[in-house]
């Protein structure tokens, strides 16, 4: 009987096309600029491909906000918010790697960024011309 056999034959090919498709989706979330309260965004970072990515599409963003732990090592998954000046919050998204690129019209803003439970806020003036970079920095990793 040879029905195992092209079982076998079949669940591996639906394997390696999930695989294909995982690895896909990473590579286009850092591709693909998103948009959420008239604000373009894209994140990402892991690994040296994803920052080649993301580096290309700097150009198109005036904003780059960067993640990491004070001892040096990038971080993600990093809450973050965007408000305006009167208070008006404008993207609230978790970061998908150490940097998240933005397009926001001139202007002053409150960003607010939590890792771990520790939220760190920065306040930034945001012109139309070039790309402004903003640290955000932690002590540690949350406990385990």
């Amino acid at each position: 009987m040879k029905y195992p056999k092209l079982l076998n034959t079949a669940m591996a090919a639906i394997l390696l096309g999930v695989a294909a498709f995982g690895s896909l989706a990473q590579e286009q979330s850092d591709q693909v600029a998103l948009s959420a309260g008239g604000v373009s965004y894209v994140s990402g970072g892991v690994g040296t491909a994803s920052i080649d990515r993301l580096d290309s599409l700097a150009a198109d963003f005036n904003l780059k906000l960067v993640f990491a732990l004070k001892a040096g090592d990038y971080v993600s998954g990093v809450k973050v918010t965007i408000s305006d000046a009167v208070g008006k919050m404008l993207l609230d998204t978790t970061s998908q790697g150490p940097w998240l690129l933005a397009r926001l019209p001139a202007g002053n803003y409150q960003i607010v960024a939590s890792f771990a439970g520790n939220a760190e806020r920065r306040t930034v003036t945001i012109g139309s011309e070039k790309l402004r970079t903003v640290d955000f920095r932690w002590a540690s990793q949350a406990p385990r």
